[in-house]
């Protein structure tokens, strides 16, 4: 999504009083992968997740806390590691969900995450 399309969701999110925010994981983009566009178009389309998301998911955490200052975020979305998990607090989540990572580093990702 653009920070416009954020916008729209933001004043959503204050009109009908959400509770807390779950951002964000899945992507349809497959900007900057080093798949090759043939494979890409084999496999298909689908959600995108784990590390290609990173990046913008520490943006849009980012810009969510910005607009939303007491909302509760919960950051999810190429949380690989600790220091993902870290990087993700500092923009701003109040939590935060695994799933990718918690696949390739296995259940102790979440005891390392824990003692953030």
């Amino acid at each position: 999504l653009s920070n416009e399309q954020l916008d729209d969701i933001i004043s959503l999110i204050k009109e009908l009083k959400f509770d807390g925010i779950i951002a964000n994981n899945t992507t349809i983009s497959r900007e900057n992968l080093k798949t090759s566009l043939a494979e890409i178009e084999k496999i298909g389309a689908g959600g995108l997740s784990g590390l290609p998301v990173k990046a913008r998911s520490n943006e849009v955490m980012q810009y969510l806390r910005n607009q939303l200052p007491n909302t509760p975020l919960i950051g999810v979305g190429g949380i690989m590691d600790p220091m993902d998990g870290m990087k993700r607090i500092e923009k701003g989540a109040d939590l935060l969900q695994v799933y990718t990572g918690f696949i390739y580093a296995g259940p102790s990702l979440v005891k390392k995450l824990a003692r953030l």
